[in-house]
């Protein structure tokens, strides 16, 4: 009968559902009751069942080593569908894909949308021999149907729950759609904003990139990844990822050992302790090797030192890869060295299929190493209940709602606050008030392109500069000017046009003008690099010709990255960097430049004050030349003639609407050593202060950075009110990896050091033995 649900029974799973009908099926039952909830299916009836290691390892026992390759491909859902009919031509044949393999393959990339998910299963479990459930996987990396901020605008929020908060809603709505698996968080450390995906990290600084990654596991995976609402997570890319030469994508990164451990594998390694269900293999090589066969990687470093017990797998064809990289000589020896580097599951490429069993038959691979992936991949399908329920959370009629829920737009609205910047506001420029005639103008001032690279979804258009301004004001008190939007650099624009003049007239009589700049939303993210951060030569122009209306300039930065944003300073009595922050973009830079919300986000990658400088980041190691600003003409030191070293906005800068002021730092060395500081707003106006820690080891076995962040508070005063806020310093915060690349404590002298940001802090020296 049409839209008949039944019921196969089987030794291994619970069910495989068939549809005579799924679009009845879905029709019959839309708006009644939840369409595949994991716990009531009333057309069905279920028995519980519960796997077992032994389990998963019949399930092994009793596939062919081709079965077993195939769970180790990933391919994305346009190869699904071939039949015996088809002709194997372009990418088919390319791959040497063949229609009966298709019935095992494991996982899917990018396979989106309720419906399609839950449609491809089906299919995939009547065809499949051992009826394994498919994985499906997708790029969520700021929110799928609510565009959340992207993760370098979260991570300069400081606020680890709201990074948590973060990934749960992004889980749940991925959930929804049919998502099993995120490839989020990138925790690659980043130095050098050329590089465009410096907007999917979180920061420079490893302790900070530590904390808002396992923040985001756990927000991802919650405490057991069958609750309805989690998906694993995927933490990438495993290693090093973020240090391209010359910030050039998928370049060549070269490194020593001692700063890849030192600054870039902290982060991945809180992934883990965290609980992280996959790492991705980067693309780069780590000592000459790219990491997708780069076994000190992956089983010395990941499996051996760190114990990951989970699932690995490639990046986009980079197994590959290797033959480009010069590393393979075919697709044989990629899949090879790719196996035997402890890498399990091949995406969008075929070696593994096409050579794997050929490699065991000759002796060259031990059919171990294939099972122990296979396993692996098994207890992820189970640790999510696919084989209890092979759909999961997949939901349409939560995945098609007209429009994301008003819970999680609030929460858009929120995270999207927390993370602006405000990184000038002379002659109190901000905030505004209600009443003021406001000029606006800029390519971002009415643009809703400003949900970041990597936007979900992108069903729904972001909230505008100027719809978020007119929630707070009348539309007649908003002028617009010149607000042409940028097109992007990837179809040949590199400005906007050249309105100036007209919006120089146009916006003389207002009280304040907003100047709305930025990059291309497209220019940012994967294949995004840049070797000019300026703004684009015309939004510069804008800028200093609205100084000459003598009103107050208000510049709005939206950005992927650090921009060089020296040329335009002294032109904005007040600078705010909006990022990229999603769906509510407009309503939660409402918030702020009406002070509704007191500016709280701290920047979390140092901007540069010329690209010249670049890579510049506040935790350098100590040279044997160091600069001295009392003496600025010392010409044989480490320096610029025509620069400064320091960059123009340091790690861990931002102001706020309120003032505070620090007092009474103190350092207690007794049975443990305590540092303490006063924080006290001076203000009328309650505010949120991020209290940050750092510490420099004076003398040690190797150099040591001249300063690291080790801690940070994050406190809210009330008008006046004074708080004491105290770090106690462990000897884990003192550890380094020494010259045999092990973690060690050398007793020395220590800065200990409190205070705003990196720039400005109190210090003093102890003994710490």
């Amino acid at each position: 009968m049409p839209g008949e649900l039944t019921v196969h029974s089987h030794p291994y799973r619970l069910y495989n559902v068939s549809f005579a009908n799924k679009n009845h099926a879905y029709a019959a039952r839309r708006g009644t009751t939840h369409l595949f909830n994991k716990l009531t299916f009333d057309a069905l009836t279920r028995k519980e069942l519960t796997m077992t290691k032994t389990f998963i390892q019949d399930l092994v026992n009793d596939m062919t080593l081709d079965e077993k390759l195939a769970q180790l491909t990933q391919l994305g859902p346009h190869y699904w569908g071939l039949d015996d009919t088809v002709d194997l031509t372009g990418p088919f044949k390319e791959l040497n894909i063949k229609p009966q393999v298709m019935e095992s393959i494991g996982s899917v990339l990018n396979g989106i949308g309720a419906r399609n998910v839950i449609e491809q299963q089906t299919r995939h479990l009547q065809t499949s021999r051992q009826k394994i459930p498919l994985l499906f996987m997708a790029d969520v990396i700021h929110g799928y149907r609510t565009i959340l901020p992207i993760p370098l605008a979260m991570g300069s929020s400081f606020d680890l729950e709201a990074c948590e908060r973060f990934a749960e809603i992004a889980a749940k709505e991925s959930a929804a759609a049919g998502i099993h698996v995120t490839f989020s968080p990138m925790t690659d450390l980043v130095r050098d904003p050329r590089w465009g995906r410096v907007m999917e990290t979180s920061g420079e600084d490893p302790y900070l990139n530590a904390r808002v990654t396992e923040s985001m596991v756990r927000g991802y995976q919650g405490k057991d990844l069958k609750e309805k609402g989690r998906i694993a997570a995927c933490v990438k890319h495993f290693a090093g990822y973020g240090a391209p030469e010359g910030g050039r994508e998928y370049n060549t990164v070269d490194m020593s050992s001692g700063v890849l451990r030192e600054f870039y594998l902290p982060a991945y390694k809180a992934a883990v302790d965290a609980g992280v269900a996959m790492v991705m293999a980067a693309f780069n090589t780590i000592d000459r090797i790219p990491a997708s066969g780069n076994s000190e990687l992956l089983r010395g470093i990941l499996r051996e030192e760190w114990g990951f017990n989970g699932v690995t797998i490639a990046d986009f064809n980079s197994v590959n890869e290797l033959i480009p990289h010069g590393a393979a000589i075919d697709g044989r020896e990629a899949a090879e060295k790719s196996l035997a580097a402890g890498l399990d599951i091949e995406m969008m490429s075929t070696h593994y299929l096409n050579h794997g069993a050929a490699l065991v038959e000759e002796g060259k691979l031990d059919i171990a190493l294939i099972d122990e992936a296979v396993i692996r991949v098994l207890e992820l399908k189970d640790a999510l209940g696919l084989f209890d329920n092979p759909f999961k959370d997949a939901d349409p009629l939560v995945d098609e709602a007209p429009k994301p829920s008003a819970e999680h737009l609030q929460a858009a609205r929120e995270l999207g606050a927390s993370s602006v910047v405000l990184l000038k506001n002379d002659n109190e420029a901000l905030p505004l008030k209600r009443g003021m005639k406001i000029g606006l103008a800029g390519p971002f001032a009415t643009s809703i392109h400003v949900l970041g690279g990597w936007a979900g979804t992108e069903k729904d258009p972001a909230v505008s500069l100027y719809t978020g301004i007119l929630q707070k004001t009348s539309a007649e008190d908003i002028l617009t000017a010149m607000t042409g939007e940028l097109g992007s650099m990837l179809e040949g624009v590199f400005d906007v046009e050249d309105e100036i003049e007209d919006a120089y007239q146009q916006l003389q009589d207002c009280d304040v003008i907003l100047a709305a700049v930025g990059e291309n939303q497209q220019d940012t993210g994967e294949g995004g690099s840049k070797a000019n951060l300026r703004l684009s030569a015309n939004q510069e122009k804008l800028i200093w010709r609205l100084k000459d209306t003598g009103k107050k300039i208000v510049t709005i930065v939206f950005s992927g990255r650090p921009l060089e944003l020296k040329p335009v300073l002294d032109a904005s009595d007040a600078l705010l960097q909006a990022w990229f922050l999603g769906t509510e973009s407009g309503n939660s830079l409402a918030d702020v430049l009406f002070g509704d919300y007191n500016p709280s986000g701290r920047l979390s990658m140092s901007f540069p004050y010329s690209v010249g400088q670049i890579p510049v980041y506040y935790n350098a190691y100590q040279t044997g030349r160091p600069y001295d600003p009392m003496y600025p003409n010392v010409r044989y030191v480490t320096r610029y003639l025509d620069c400064p070293n320091d960059p123009l906005f340091c790690f861990g800068y931002g102001l706020s609407y309120s003032k505070f002021t620090y007092n009474s730092f103190n350092v207690e060395a007794a049975d443990r050593v305590v540092a303490s500081i006063e924080v006290e707003n001076t203000s009328d106006i309650a505010g949120k202060e991020t209290v940050q820690l750092y510490i420099h080891d004076v003398s040690a076995s190797v150099v040591r950075p001249v300063k690291e962040l080790k801690g940070f508070q994050q406190i809210t005063l009330a008008p006046h009110e004074k708080q004491v806020v105290s770090f106690e310093i462990t000897r884990e915060m003192l550890m380094f990896y020494g010259k045999d690349d092990q973690l060690v404590f050398e007793p020395g002298e220590y800065d200990i050091m409190i205070g705003r940001n990196s720039g400005d802090h109190c210090t003093q020296r102890i003994w710490i033995g």
